[in-house]
């Protein structure tokens, strides 16, 4: 049988697009009235628009992800130690002690006086974030970077429970109890002040509010802990040196106590390390992922960097100059000498610029063992090097690893940087941190990214975060400590 080949009609699209059905498909609408067999026929060339465009839209999101591809590795870096933060699992349950004003907010009323040395009403602002750094990044998220005074986290850590998911409005729900006690604040207003009995007056009001109240007798306190901005030196006064007594005090010694630098050689075991707050406080996990990538990809020139001034007394004045004298005579480092007056050193932005182009940012002991400078430099993605092993290893052991502190760190003891009848340096810290290879640098720099998230504070605004900050990491371990005394 012969088939006539049918010739192509130069007719409208209409007509051609009619041609491609069979003749089922014909004798199947044959029956339908005209208006009812256009209807469907529209319907039909719409509904193939919709999978055009649906497929047309499938190959630009392909063409987006592949571009996000050029980032996989750090996003999956980024992701791996930043986990989704607990939703207060296992029972873990907060409730913040309702403390009359006078021991924390009322003292902000005379902000001005809060600090011997400094007027701290700009860093009290933004409930302890300070003031906004609106040039340090995009403006899109200029908002989650401050000018963060390194002594008031007892401020932010207060504002960001108010808000956390883990927190319980009835007591008799709560496991753990959160004493807000702004005490850095009130010892740094009276530092100098000669009645003894006077800088110890608040603190002892605390012990005795505390006492009074049915939820500390329950367990004696055990069960409650507080956080302290400045370090535990500034509350062990023996007899009439400096600070106050607030860590001698008994019912105090039955607490957990948060302060950014513990005494190493605490004796009752209730003293723990928490992080410094830098300058970086985020709403969420893709403002914490954008830093980090950020971090990742920075150029850094600057095999090593320090950020710091001369110190009085003889300990510490030999190393801090000896470590300003190795770096300003090497080419390989960039120093930023800190010192009475206006100075570079006291910008975030000049201080995270030089860290950000650094592989290694030294460490020396400040006017105490810690420094707020050592989480500056994890923020930035810089190496810290040591000194002392009080500065890290023995302070923050709920926040760094606790395997082999070589994974994200250097540690060169400060006895080898004294020198040999008064002229041979002993130990050069050029040499240390240049022989060390590059791989091993690239994979200590990623271990200090991945560290970022548990070692800042995020804004106390947010909600869910996608990954644990500095208070989800601290309630955790209290929640663990909480446990293991079983009460």
């Amino acid at each position: 049988m012969v088939v006539k080949k049918k010739s192509i009609s130069s007719a409208s699209p209409w007509s051609t697009e009619k041609g491609k059905y069979s003749k089922t498909n014909e004798i199947h609408y044959s029956f339908l009235k005209p208006q009812l067999r256009h209807a469907l026929l529209l319907c039909f060339l719409l509904s193939a628009w919709f999978v055009i465009l649906r497929c047309f839209l499938l190959s630009s999101s392909t063409s987006e992800n592949n571009i996000e591809k050029l980032n996989v590795d750090e996003k999956a870096k980024t992701t791996s130690k930043s986990s989704a933060i607990s939703k207060c699992e296992g029972g873990m349950s907060v409730y913040l002690y309702d403390m009359p004003a006078e021991f924390n907010k009322g003292l902000l009323k005379d902000c001005s006086h809060l600090n011997a040395y400094t007027d701290m009403c700009p860093h009290v602002a933004n409930r302890g974030l300070g003031q906004p750094l609106s040039s340090m990044v995009e403006s899109a998220v200029a908002t989650t970077w401050f000018a963060t005074h390194q002594f008031i986290a007892e401020m932010i850590f207060h504002a960001r429970m108010e808000n956390h998911p883990c927190r319980v409005l009835d007591p008799i729900n709560a496991k753990l109890f959160y004493v807000p006690f702004y005490g850095g604040l009130d010892a740094s207003s009276k530092f100098h002040d000669a009645n003894l009995t006077a800088r110890d007056e608040l603190a002892v009001r605390l012990a005795d509010y505390l006492r009074s109240k049915p939820w500390w007798e329950r367990h004696h306190g055990k069960d409650h802990f507080l956080v302290l901005g400045r370090t535990a030196w500034d509350f062990l006064r023996r007899s009439n040196d400096f600070g106050n007594s607030l860590l001698n005090l008994p019912h105090v010694q039955n607490m957990s106590v948060l302060t950014v630098e513990r005494n190493p050689w605490d004796l009752v075991h209730n003293q723990h390390g928490i992080p410094y707050p830098s300058y970086f406080h985020p709403y969420t996990s893709h403002q914490m992922m954008t830093w980090q990538i950020k971090m990742r990809q920075s150029s850094r020139p600057h095999l090593f960097s320090f950020i710091g001034g001369p110190r009085r007394g003889v300990e510490k004045a030999a190393v801090r100059d000896e470590l300003i004298r190795q770096c300003s005579e090497s080419g390989r480092c960039k120093l930023l000498k800190c010192g009475k007056g206006p100075s570079k050193c006291h910008s975030p932005i000049e201080v995270l610029k030089v860290m950000s182009q650094s592989q290694f940012c030294l460490q020396a002991p400040g006017d105490s063992f810690t420094r707020r400078s050592t989480f500056d430099s994890v923020l930035a993605g810089c190496i810290p090097v040591f000194f002392s092993p009080h500065t890290v290893y023995t302070q923050y052991e709920w926040f760094f690893p606790a395997g082999d502190a070589k994974e994200y760190s250097v540690y060169i003891d400060e006895n080898a940087l004294k020198t040999e009848n008064g002229s041979e340096r002993v130990v050069s810290i050029e040499e240390e941190l240049f022989k060390i290879e590059r791989e091993k640098v690239e994979r200590m720099r990623s271990a200090v990214i991945n560290l970022i998230p548990r070692l800042t504070y995020a804004h106390p605004n947010a909600t869910d975060l996608g990954f644990q900050d500095a208070v989800d990491v601290a309630l955790e371990a209290l929640w663990a400590k909480r446990l293991k005394l079983n009460v």
